[in-house]
């Protein structure tokens, strides 16, 4: 639309300072046709009721050829002027027509006008809901983060009082490990502190104990032995979304994990919605 306006307006601008003068010439059009109208119903009224003679009247009718030209320089005078009258009806008629396209294309650039101070309106009304928006990403993502420092503390206080591991006595300190990568983005296939999925984040922490593991969870899930929701301890892996995706457990119903593109290393609570509804079992390895 703002094309279509742009291409209206550089017509507009050839036309715009004659729109006024248009106009006026359009009423003194209307007007002439009018009158041009009138004078040649007059002058039909006259031809009807006159009973003026036709041509072949005119030659069959002459007594003389002086009388014969007299005649004929009537009827040829008449017929000029019945020339010259419908003539200026024709012209006066075309006249209006082509000054009324020209007030048509000014009033359809003036529509154009404000179809594109409508969308204006519109964009900026939009550009006003996007910064609102953004003020609340803003403010959900300041909220995140002083959740995710204050769940980090709670996390970093159980590995500090020797919760961190395995209750076995097995690979300790994994729960610590992956603390360290809290806030690392997620990248599909990734498996570094560049960049995690989470497969590849759980692998690489267990890496850094001796467990090699698979780069897929389902894989992972056949490793160790399986634990009941209700025996979880800290280290052990949790799986959701029919083995799509997994995490470590780090105790007090929450895991850590890489969730997904867009989002970083995050620590997430067992009970939230989508997990919870999604859980599939743990492995302890």
């Amino acid at each position: 639309m703002i094309e279509t306006y742009n291409a209206a307006q550089i017509k507009l601008d050839s036309i715009e300072a004659e729109l006024r003068i248009n106009e006026n010439r359009l009423t003194v059009a209307k007007a002439n046709y009018k009158q041009a109208e009138a004078t040649l119903s007059a002058r039909l009224v006259t031809l009807y009721t006159s009973g003026e003679e036709s041509t072949l009247e005119v030659l069959l009718g002459s007594a003389s050829l002086d009388d014969l030209l007299d005649r004929v320089d009537t009827v040829n005078r008449l017929s000029e002027q019945d020339s010259r009258i419908v003539n200026e009806v024709r012209a006066f008629r075309t006249e209006i027509k082509e000054r009324e396209a020209k007030l048509a294309m000014a009033r359809s650039c003036s529509e154009r006008a404000a179809k594109r101070d409508e969308i204006r309106s519109q964009l900026a009304e939009r550009q006003r809901l996007l910064g609102s928006i953004k003020d609340q990403i803003a403010k959900m993502q300041a909220a995140e983060q002083a959740q995710q420092q204050r769940l980090a503390n709670q996390a970093e206080t159980r590995v500090s009082n020797d919760f961190g591991g395995n209750p076995a006595g097995h690979y300790s300190g994994v729960v610590g490990i992956a603390m360290q990568y809290l806030g690392v983005p997620y990248v599909w296939g990734g498996a570094s502190p560049s960049g995690f999925d989470c497969s590849g984040f759980t692998m690489y922490v267990y890496a850094q104990v001796g467990v090699s593991l698979p780069h897929n969870a389902a894989m992972q899930y056949s490793y160790g032995s399986a634990v009941s929701k209700e025996n979880l301890a800290p280290g052990d892996l949790v799986f959701f979304n029919g083995l799509g995706h997994e995490g470590i457990y780090i105790g007090g119903g929450q895991f850590i994990h890489a969730p997904h593109t867009g989002d970083v290393v995050k620590i997430s609570s067992l009970s939230e919605s989508w997990y919870a509804s999604t859980y599939v079992g743990a492995r302890r390895l």
